[in-house]
């Protein structure tokens, strides 16, 4: 059931319109119920955050959005919802007393997902009359941006349930990780927890301010853990002997009493200086600018994560590739008899700073395509390999039209002439979204003997191969731009 048509989301704050954001811009239609009387505005403000950062992270591979419902009622949100997710506040009275009602009002076959950071889901599902459809989904903020959800069910969740559950997640773009056992906060926030306690206790002894405890992260550890985590950072310290050698050598620091695992007292003056250090270091700037500032990080580290096919990058990656498609292309014929070279949603590193496809991406694209010509007409890798190879000695490029991020794009080429020494080539980059030429490429190109870097003929087969290509195009009117110069209006 990962294709849902609705989402239901019960309970509207801050985590509550991350997820009603997530689930609409994956085009999934949403409704929001929350009894405050503010909640169209704040979560019409998230998701415009959300659609701004998404659109920067998939661009046109983004779906059409799903339709946002604010319900005036609990049932509304749910009765016809295929997956609800409820994030309520954290009391364990007021989740099990709304789950047992939402279990009553939704679909049977619908699951729920809960976004509690730390109860246990056998207590939530106590009051429910099908305990079996609830299952923790945990986010983490912004829900739109984050990919982990931690997924864990409590005693009487089946295991279709969970299953379910995380093919919704894995949809709607998520990283999930199953959390095997029960356990109060789960695993992320466990280890969250940890690293808070002991930053109170560095401002309740006075020895660090909040602003310094960030730094401390942010321009340190923080930059590693992004993509590689503790232990995988740690086994790369201890060299080539691994987390042994790391283990046996830092292992006795362990037992030094360094940190403070119980959290010092909430005291009212302790609350008084965390707010004051924390208002010092915000400054002036609001709450909303802050969430566009943290989002366009965000953003940026997961394209140069995704450039690397690793950690959040790779999930990033998969999900546009899931939303947009890969079609291949490797230079069959069409019905024209043009060769269809390129076929590739256009990718993060390829856009410029007014977000659409830069210079150099499209003559790398024409370039690629020349590459998948050459290889039909035997001058692939191994014949380049072998010592012989086809230079480009002039290019002419029109840009005719912008391609934005996730757009998907086709390449059709033409081989307009060939002869001893000469191969005379065209290409037509198409905007298979906006059903336009964008761009267009004129190529000569000599065929070299790369040792000697001298021109010479090519081999008879190969001639003949390109000579083909262009004879079964000669019933094609020349292209458009054909031989064009640049000069000045005289």
């Amino acid at each position: 059931m990962t294709d849902i048509r609705k989402a239901g989301i019960v309970g509207g704050g801050v985590i509550g319109a991350g997820w009603a954001a997530r689930f609409l811009l994956n085009g999934i239609d949403v409704a929001v119920y929350d009894p405050d009387p503010e909640i169209e505005r704040k979560t019409l403000e998230v998701v415009a955050n959300a659609r701004r950062a998404l659109g920067r992270l998939f661009g046109a591979a983004l779906p059409a959005e799903g339709t946002l419902t604010i319900a005036a009622t609990l049932e509304d949100a749910v009765k016809d919802a295929d997956f609800i997710q409820e994030s309520l506040p954290e009391r364990e009275d007021l989740k099990q007393k709304v789950l047992a009602e939402v279990d009553r009002l939704m679909p049977a076959h619908a699951v729920i997902g809960s976004s509690t950071s730390g109860l246990l889901p056998t207590k939530l599902q106590s009051g429910m009359a099908r305990p079996d459809r609830l299952v923790v989904g945990h986010p983490f903020n912004p829900v739109y941006l984050l990919p982990l959800v931690e997924v864990c069910g409590g005693d009487q969740t089946s295991q279709s349930t969970k299953d379910i559950a995380a093919a919704v997640y894995e949809r709607i773009g998520m990283k999930v990780l199953h959390v095997r056992k029960e356990i109060d906060g789960f695993i992320a926030d466990r280890l969250l927890e940890a690293v808070w306690r002991e930053a109170l206790w560095l401002i309740n002894d006075g020895i660090a301010t909040a602003s310094e405890i960030d730094d401390a992260i942010r321009f340190g550890a923080g930059m590693r853990w992004s993509f590689m985590g503790t232990f995988l950072t740690y086994r790369l310290a201890g060299g080539e002997a691994g987390m042994r050698h790391f283990l046996h050598q830092f292992g006795p620091s362990m037992e030094w009493p360094w940190t403070k695992l119980i959290g010092p007292k909430l005291t009212d003056e302790l609350i008084d200086t965390v707010a004051q250090q924390s208002d010092e270091q915000a400054g002036n700037v609001d709450l909303r600018t802050y969430e566009r500032l943290r989002d366009n990080c965000l953003v940026d580290l997961t394209h140069a994560l995704e450039r690397n096919d690793f950690a959040s990058g790779a999930v990033a990656k998969a999900h546009r590739q899931r939303l947009g498609g890969q079609v291949a292309a490797d230079g069959a014929v069409d019905g024209n008899g043009r060769l269809q070279t390129i076929a590739t949603p256009v990718q993060p590193e390829w856009i410029d700073y007014n977000e659409h496809l830069t210079e150099w991406a499209y003559l790398k694209l024409f370039g690629d395509a020349t590459d998948v010509v050459l290889a039909r007409i035997g001058a692939g890798a191994e014949y380049v390999a072998g010592g012989h190879s086809w230079y480009t000695v002039e290019s002419h490029l029109r840009h005719l039209g912008q391609a934005r991020l996730g757009e998907p794009v086709e390449v059709r080429s033409r081989v307009l002439a060939c002869d001893g020494k000469r191969l005379h080539l065209f290409h037509e980059m198409a905007s298979l979204k906006q059903k336009v030429v964008i761009a267009t490429a004129e190529h000569m190109l000599v065929h070299v003997d790369a040792q000697a870097e001298k021109s010479t003929p090519a081999p008879q087969a190969m001639q003949e191969k390109a000579r083909g290509f262009a004879q079964g195009q000669e019933h094609l009117p020349l292209p458009e731009g054909l031989g064009r110069q640049i000069r000045m209006p005289g």
